[in-house]
């Protein structure tokens, strides 16, 4: 139940961004006169999506072929989690440089390409984008495709109801709820890499059990803060990333990232 919720939550954040960025794209040239490249932006996020969805299938070929390899399957859990983890920290960098004027930003990158292959690839590279992180997000954190699909469809939902204006929400109070719930995620990532990591040496006789680097900073999976059943800990852990029973450098590198990335974003803003 937890993995589903913060699977949703994931492609609908994903989804809302892509598309409102499309829809930022097609508003402009509606303002601008330029209708006429309007069938270059939906090729663009057609073909978006359908490399997307290739990406996505690819990985969960991969991720089904690699459960079965039990030797190695936590080391290219591993891997694939700190793979995402670089790509999705270069997108939250450049949303905290760029997030409080994206309007303007994606409007100005529209205007320098307006021509239909400009048009075509700029609403293909921001479709692929965001897919790209929900492929990555899915098979690091072994999320099934149901959740996938309905945050998908929520967020095309949501974003047709801002479109034609039936609903009134501030896009810089969305981007900045998103990139908060964003970096919290990385961070979560960034340490469960660690953790299967860890595992991985374990399983693999590269680290002895009783090397220091496996002690726990905690266990508090016998209390309501265990994070796969705890009435606290589960609520946590879907919002937050909580894990109840960490190791010493799994708690330091999740909460570092966390901290560093917040105090950037704050440090940017003011």
């Amino acid at each position: 139940m937890e993995t589903f919720i913060q699977a949703l939550i994931m492609s609908f954040r994903e989804g809302l961004e892509a598309f409102l960025i499309i829809t930022i794209i097609l508003k402009f040239l509606d303002k601008t006169n330029s209708a006429n490249f309007k069938k270059d932006v939906w090729n663009g996020t057609i073909m978006g999506v359908i490399i997307s969805l290739i990406l996505g299938i690819t990985l969960m070929i991969l991720s089904s072929f690699i459960g079965g390899l039990s030797t190695t399957a936590k080391l290219w859990e591993s891997i694939a989690g700190f793979i995402a983890v670089i790509l999705i920290t270069t997108f939250i960098v450049w949303m905290i440089k760029n997030g409080s004027k994206i309007k303007n930003h994606v409007e100005n990158k529209t205007a320098l390409n307006l021509s239909k292959k400009g048009i075509f690839l700029l609403a293909l590279f921001m479709i692929t984008r965001e897919g790209a992180e929900i492929a990555l997000f899915s098979f690091a954190g072994k999320y099934s495709i149901t959740p996938i699909i309905l945050g998908i469809l929520l967020s095309i939902g949501v974003v047709m109801l801002i479109h034609y204006s039936l609903i009134k929400i501030k896009l810089k109070t969305i981007l900045f709820i998103t990139l908060a719930y964003l970096i919290l995620q990385a961070g979560f990532l960034s340490g469960y890499s660690i953790h299967e990591g860890l595992s991985a040496a374990k399983s693999l006789n590269v680290l002895n059990e009783n090397n220091p680097i496996f002690l726990k900073a905690f266990d508090l999976s016998d209390t309501i803060f265990y994070h796969k059943e705890g009435a606290v800990g589960l609520p946590l852990y879907v919002v937050f990333g909580w894990y109840s029973k960490p190791e010493w450098i799994q708690l330091i590198l999740q909460y570092s990232y966390i901290l560093l990335f917040f105090s950037y974003w704050y440090k940017k803003n003011k």
